[in-house]
């Protein structure tokens, strides 16, 4: 069945039949056309645009097909053109000459706009709802690990000390910019494309705010051209996607640096890890592997409907049949990738003394062991070179800073006393830091009691 076979005399080439289908993908959208398409008869017998029985006969049909589809008693046939073919002609198979007048007042054009919006309107609440699920793993690591000392770094070198909680505080603020995006996202586009027609609305007396309201949009979308035609909405979750993406590919690579031999920060679960297929030794993290290389995958998807749109005239062309494939690809590369990096990491063990350890070693309290002779009354640059050269020294002798004894640290400065050994202690390091953000205590007891008001 054709909805569009009238003007033509001749038979479509095969080919082109098959190059033009939509239905192996958009039939993802059932649900969302059958429920538009209940909405838009409601409307139209409410409109007294076609009689109330037949309003009521399409409504009772259309609910008939939805629940078939979804017991498995009615299986999508991919020979029709697409999801929208292929509910009609079931639906006049079903009820006869009613059914043919559901399209009465719409075009394919707003019905595709509509399905898409409603579609994309659920998956931000579905892959916001499995954000907040990670946000709960990691805010209960956090309160764990408070105590839980290592290395912070910029350019991959150990800067200063922080805790396990402090770092993965960072992560979970990515997750609250990430799921403010898809909510501001899901605000704008929550406005309801049908009855926009093809481009130009319709002669029918349509009640737009009652379809709107019936599909619980904020109101009807205001120019019909810009209704068919507009994919902003779509584009912009992508791009919502791709930054949360980024952000689980940046932890992904923290994971997997973390759980090389040479640092041997943290322990995967075996359920989140496999081995190799020659090498009988190998724990490898494929999970943190495949989250950093399918956020390649997001960015594809992203600049593939960029580029699509970027040429296109009002109102709609063809060209923007692309989209589908790569939402539902992202959709669920998005939703498996945090679900399954969330529990590696709900499962994963930190080696503590071995954290603790790497941030002693690394000098990450040089910086405070300045700052105590700062405090002594030397000059920050003098202070700076002091500590350069006690350094220098610990890195030749294989020591750490607070392992030098009082006369070794005499022979760069007589500055030093007894109380040095405290004010480079780890411990003293991050809870003296207190302003707000900071890993100490005080700030950080700040940070998840926020944490816990913003999840309850």
């Amino acid at each position: 069945m054709k909805l569009w076979g009238g003007r033509f005399t001749g038979e479509t080439n095969e080919l082109v039949n098959e190059f033009n289908a939509s239905i192996s993908f958009d039939k993802k959208l059932y649900k969302h056309d059958i429920t538009g398409s209940i909405a838009h008869a409601k409307m139209l017998g409410k409109q007294n645009i076609i009689p109330m029985e037949e309003s009521d006969k399409i409504v009772e049909g259309l609910e008939g097909i939805l629940s078939d589809i979804e017991s498995g008693k009615l299986v999508i046939d991919d020979t029709y053109e697409d999801i929208h073919t292929f509910v009609e002609a079931n639906l006049i198979e079903r009820i006869g000459d009613a059914g043919k007048r559901l399209h009465t007042g719409r075009s394919r054009n707003d019905q595709v706009a509509l399905d898409t919006r409603m579609y994309v309107r659920e998956q931000i609440d579905v892959l916001s709802d499995n954000i907040r699920d990670f946000q709960d793993i990691l805010l209960r690591i956090i309160k764990e690990n408070t105590d839980t000392y290592m290395p912070g770094f910029t350019h991959l070198q150990k800067a200063q000390p922080v805790t396990v909680a402090h770092h993965f505080g960072a992560y979970f603020e990515m997750l609250i910019r990430d799921r403010d995006r898809l909510a501001d996202c899901k605000k704008r586009l929550n406005y309801c494309p049908l009855g926009a027609g093809a481009l130009a609305g319709t002669t029918y007396p349509l009640d737009r705010e009652f379809t709107a309201k019936e599909l619980k949009f904020t109101g009807p979308t205001r120019n019909s051209m810009d209704s068919v035609s507009d994919r902003d909405y779509l584009i912009e979750f992508l791009d919502a996607v791709a930054i949360l993406m980024m952000h689980l590919s940046r932890f992904s690579e923290e994971i997997c640096i973390w759980n090389s031999n040479d640092y041997n920060f943290v322990e995967l679960d075996d359920a989140y890890s496999t081995g190799s297929s020659i090498m009988p030794q190998k724990k490898n993290p494929d999970i943190a592997e495949l989250v950093r290389g399918k956020t390649g995958r997001v960015y594809g998807a992203l600049m593939s409907v960029l580029t699509s749109m970027k040429a296109i005239p009002l109102a709609y062309n063809k060209d923007m049949q692309e989209d589908k494939e790569q939402l539902f690809d992202v959709v669920y590369t998005a939703n498996m990738s945090v679900v399954l990096f969330a529990g590696m990491i709900d499962t994963m063990k930190f080696n503590k003394d071995i954290m603790e350890n790497s941030a002693k070693l690394g000098f990450t309290n040089a910086t405070d062991a300045a700052d105590y002779l700062v405090k002594k009354g030397m000059p920050f640059r003098d202070a700076h070179e002091v500590i350069g050269k006690i350094v220098l020294f610990c890195i030749d002798n294989n020591k750490s800073i607070d392992e030098l004894s009082m006369t070794e640290l005499h022979a760069f400065s007589e500055v030093f006393d007894e109380d040095i050994y405290d004010a480079i202690s780890l411990k003293t390091c991050v809870d003296s830091r207190i302003t707000t953000g900071a890993p100490g205590r005080a700030s950080m007891n700040k940070a998840i009691a926020y944490y816990e008001d913003y999840l309850s």
